[in-house]
């Protein structure tokens, strides 16, 4: 069987060219795991360098950066999701990229399967303040809807102590429970995906009417 493969998407607010962000710490802490069951990361795509065009199609025209960054993760068995908590929420590049995963429910095979079917999706999220648990339910809700499987305890993140200055980026060290909970994702998003690359889900057969 052919090597597992992750790609990330650091939906960041911050372009290319500054300092690494903190979602960039989180995703290279799960990348890591990962790579210890044999999962390589192609890539991680900085959202915000790109311009993706709002809609809920796969493709919505003239400088639409969306399609290309599609096929990039449908290539991949594993889907990285990186988010920082702004003001209690996913960022709003998180959020467009679940609105642009939409255009999967019209893109379904025979079987009623969409793109996503038989590849796994984590997240990893990072903030100074509340918002982790609320922003794993919704992106949880949004990529399994549109036909991602999600593993047992796949999201990690962290969330410092409220109105402080301090950011994930600028710790000294990963707190020990961060860091064995990006273990035990990272090993049960590898265990799924070698199961449904083995054993794929069978969707459905259409009854004739």
């Amino acid at each position: 069987m052919a090597a597992l493969t992750a790609i990330a998407l650091n939906c960041t607010l911050k372009r290319s060219g500054g300092e690494k962000s903190s979602t960039d710490k989180m995703i290279d802490l799960i990348a890591g795991e990962l790579k210890k069951h044999d999962v390589a990361l192609t890539e991680t795509i900085r959202l915000a360098d790109h311009n993706i065009l709002p809609g809920v199609k796969s493709d919505e025209g003239k400088g639409d950066d969306w399609p290309a960054i599609r096929k990039q993760i449908l290539a991949a068995d594993i889907l990285i999701l990186g988010t920082p908590i702004w003001m209690g929420q996913m960022s709003s590049i998180a959020k467009r990229v679940t609105e642009r995963m939409d255009a999967f429910l019209s893109e379904t095979d025979d079987y009623g399967r969409t793109p996503a079917f038989g590849k796994i999706a984590v997240t990893a999220i990072v903030g100074n303040e509340d918002g982790a648990h609320h922003c794993t339910a919704t992106l949880f809700q949004a990529l399994n809807d549109v036909g991602w499987t999600i593993p047992a305890a796949g999201s990690c993140y962290w969330v410092g102590e409220a109105m402080s200055d301090v950011d994930f980026k600028g710790l000294k060290s990963v707190p020990e429970v961060i860091r064995e909970t990006a273990q035990m994702l990272a090993s049960n998003a590898a265990h799924l995906a070698v199961k449904l690359k083995v054993d794929p889900y069978m969707g459905m057969t259409k009854e004739k009417k």
